[in-house]
């Protein structure tokens, strides 16, 4: 098989790089690991650079059958900030001292991810999230966020129970426990690893973390402080089907022994795995619902049949939106122009009489102004009074709504397509 056979078959998964000061130049990279597991378990990484505008340029980059969001800077708190933190000016500033390399927000990489996050949100595409890239969905979904977990949530904790999440002195090194939910993806990946305890050891390079987690999502694995360490949707969690959202605080795939590619677990690997099996799915499940019959030679009787009627309902169409042009139009037509157009709708798609009627009356209907200009104003009524309403809904539910609709639309769209493709390759036939 040709490689360019292998870049048409194996599925895409889109990353976010990361932007890093090199030399007084910027370098956009992403970490060697996360491309490694995703080609070895038999998908393709397509970098999105992170440069200004790439944001408006993402349907370039479809087809997209998986997104894995992963290490970066803080999320812009504005986008989630919904609630006082309680952080002094003098804490803030304090926060950014010892985690200068993270707080340096930036906004475009925000942009980016939040729109590839609503993105697979709004399809279903599979989703994995590490560390910053689990953040990142949260609060797609309407969650918030610890601005500092060392400043906000160990005020309020026990000292026995204090975690330790960023140790600049033993990066890869550091570890600390979480405890695995049980009847959960993670469960299953490190049951083998678990003890009476449902405790493993992970790695940690984060000072923020998940502080009120979407409705959406159900949560993995805590740290002794409370903190979530893992969620996922249970809703888009089936990997042979193609459904994968998920998010973890944690990096799995750096979870090595020292000086050794050896996993500290069987169940390291396991998400990328489960992700990329997912990914595969949905390509395969892309492939069907929008593959296109092949086109059917015609002969010229039935070449011909088919001109006149995609003309009648051109016709058609230009006289339903003729605006002030309507009465010229209907003078240079006859009732038999029309009429192909009408029999082919009678026919295949079975309308009622009233329905032909409504075809071959079309300009009439367009000229009934008055009755037009009433639809126009109860729908401005009706936008009004959405308005008011989605205006007192707090963000996570304009979310959820968002997405609801996206979906609905999408699916809806799906199958008239699919269907009138059906009806006219079974005509033509």
């Amino acid at each position: 098989m040709s490689s360019s056979d292998l870049a048409v078959i194996l599925p895409r998964v889109i990353i976010v790089s990361r932007r890093s000061l090199r030399k007084n130049k910027f370098v956009d990279f992403v970490g060697e690991y996360h491309l490694d597991l995703i080609v070895g378990y038999g998908a393709v990484p397509v970098i999105v650079p992170r440069v200004a505008g790439v944001h408006t340029l993402l349907k370039s980059f479809e087809p997209i059958h998986g997104v894995l969001l992963c290490e970066g800077e803080d999320i812009d708190p504005s986008l989630y900030e919904d609630e006082e933190t309680g952080l002094s000016n003098e804490e803030l500033e304090e926060i950014r001292r010892l985690h200068v390399s993270d707080t340096a927000i930036d906004k475009e990489k925000d942009t980016i991810e939040l729109s590839l996050a609503r993105i697979c949100l709004e399809r279903n595409i599979p989703y994995l999230g590490i560390c910053r890239g689990s953040q990142v969905l949260n609060v797609a979904c309407g969650g918030t966020l610890y601005q500092d977990i060392g400043k906000e949530l160990a005020r309020c904790c026990p000292d026995e129970k204090k975690v330790v999440h960023m140790d600049y002195e033993n990066y890869d090194g550091h570890r600390h426990a979480v405890k695995i939910v049980e009847e959960t993806p993670l469960h299953q990946w490190f049951k083998d690893s678990l003890k009476d305890d449902m405790e493993i050891q992970v790695n940690s390079y984060h000072h923020q973390g998940v502080k009120r987690l979407a409705q959406r999502f159900t949560p993995m694995a805590f740290s002794p402080d409370g903190l979530i360490e893992g969620f996922y949707d249970p809703d888009a969690y089936c990997p042979e089907e193609g459904k994968f959202i998920m998010g973890l605080q944690f990096h799995p795939e750096r979870m090595r022994k020292a000086n050794s590619d050896e996993f500290d677990y069987p169940g390291c690997t396991a998400a990328y795995k489960e992700f990329v099996k997912g990914v595969i799915a949905y390509q395969k499940k892309l492939n069907c619902a929008t593959k296109v019959p092949k086109s059917l030679k015609l002969d010229k009787e039935l070449e011909q049949k088919r001109n006149v009627i995609v003309r009648s309902f051109s016709l058609a169409k230009n006289l339903y939106a003729g605006g002030h042009n309507i009465r010229h139009l209907r003078e240079s037509l006859r009732e038999s122009d029309l009429k192909p157009g009408a029999e082919f709708l009678e026919s295949n798609v079975a309308l009622s009489l009233q329905q032909e009627n409504r075809l071959m009356e079309m300009g009439a209907t367009v000229r009934n102004a008055s009755s037009y200009m009433e639809r126009l104003k109860l729908n401005a009524k009706r936008e009004k009074l959405a308005r008011v309403v989605m205006g007192k809904m707090t963000i996570e539910q304009l979310s959820e709504l968002n997405m609801f609709y996206n979906m609905m639309g999408q699916i809806c769209s799906d199958m008239l397509e699919m269907k009138q493709l059906q009806n006219v390759s079974v005509d033509l036939l």
